[in-house]
């Protein structure tokens, strides 16, 4: 037998591939996918309480940041040569062309957010890691379940050096845009 047969082997599809992939409509419009590590993914749907604290935290940091920064909302970053994540939300340098030419790099990125109901083991474990080794500076994890922010810093290829939770009486700033601070407690109403 073939070796190929007996050990097939797998294709790590780049952010270059993945993209043109979706410009050329091999992925169904209601996928909801993602390249991590140059495998595609399909990504956990999105419940009522997750959907609802992105649109809070929609609202909250683009009345904070006004035109410092563009928030962006459940869209694409290229994070390196084999992945596109999609965070929740990211919040971009401003751009005059609002990124229409291309997608978001790690240098425009001030901060990514992930609200996590069902996928906290796998935002912490797999997109936490990444993101820190592309260099997005700063990296926030809203864990529903546990109603509090984790709050990450300073990446190196190893993970993020610095890191905290905040709780319900706490109040989260943006290391680089100290005008955008959250009361953690006005992501859990009620």
């Amino acid at each position: 037998m073939s070796a190929v047969l007996e050990f097939p082997q797998r294709h790590a599809v780049t952010a270059d591939e993945f993209l043109r992939m979706g410009e050329a409509g091999v992925f169904r419009p209601e996928e909801r996918l993602e390249l991590i590590e140059g495998e595609i993914v399909e990504m956990a749907p999105i419940g009522s309480q997750r959907a609802g604290t992105v649109i809070l935290l929609n609202r909250l940091l683009a009345k904070l940041a006004g035109e410092a920064v563009l928030v962006s909302v459940q869209n694409p970053i290229v994070a390196g040569e084999r992945s596109v994540p999609q965070p929740d939300l990211a919040l971009l340098r401003p751009r005059a062309d609002s990124y229409t030419k291309s997608h978001p790099r790690p240098a425009d990125v001030l901060l990514v957010i992930e609200v996590s109901d069902t996928t906290l083991a796998y935002d912490l474990g797999t997109k936490l890691p990444l993101y820190a080794r592309a260099g997005i500076r700063e990296a926030w994890v809203v864990d529903l379940a546990g109603r509090e922010v984790r709050v990450f810093r300073d990446p190196a290829p190893s993970g993020y050096r610095t890191s905290f939770a905040a709780g319900p009486g706490a109040t989260v700033s943006l290391q680089s845009l100290a005008a955008v601070s959250i009361a953690v407690a006005e992501l859990f109403p009620g």
